[in-house]
């Protein structure tokens, strides 16, 4: 009988390692939702934060923050997995880098979804909003805190709405 428990355990992943194939998965998915772009300048509209919003809700804190880092470094290394097949670390010091290092508190966050539908949705909304501080931060360096403010932040609500409430729904469905 212990046998068979040491067998069970022996070839049962770690938790690491489940973690890490959970986070290529989690990437996988940022950089297909990266490709689903609307060209606005300077900051194209994707479906990132709604897949941020998933990985962190449904995965939890870890697995959201593990996948946005993963899908970063991907990015970072060359492989064309940013907004419409971008790539490369100039990406990272262009305008869109502040919502992109956005994504790691917006994950967080999510990932404290906790069960209460009015938790819930106040924790997707405050995780979505998260991301924004870092990019308008980041985008005025490029074009200064009012076009920053009106091209990132206040063109992006009423899609940051619609995202939102997907995620809240796909979490309840999930979640029942």
């Amino acid at each position: 009988m212990r046998h068979a428990i040491a067998y069970r355990n022996a070839a049962r992943p770690s938790s690491t390692l489940r973690l890490a194939g959970f986070a290529v998965l989690g990437s996988l998915a940022l950089a297909a939702s990266a490709q689903v772009a609307l060209p606005f300048w300077p900051v194209p509209a994707t479906l990132q934060s709604l897949v941020v919003l998933l990985l962190g809700a449904l995965g939890g804190s870890r697995l959201g923050v593990a996948s946005v880092v993963l899908y970063l470094a991907q990015g970072s290394l060359g492989l064309p997995v940013f907004a419409a097949g971008t790539a490369g670390p100039a990406v990272l010091a262009g305008p869109t880098a502040g919502y992109l290092l956005g994504f790691l508190p917006a994950a967080a966050l999510a990932g404290l979804a906790g069960r209460g539908w009015a938790r819930q949705a106040l924790v997707l909304a405050a995780a979505h909003l998260v991301l924004f501080v870092p990019g308008v931060a980041w985008l005025a360096g490029f074009v200064g805190w009012e076009r920053a403010l009106a091209a990132g932040f206040v063109l992006f609500l009423p899609a940051t709405l619609v995202k939102t409430g997907l995620a809240f729904a796909v979490l309840r469905a999930v979640r029942r």
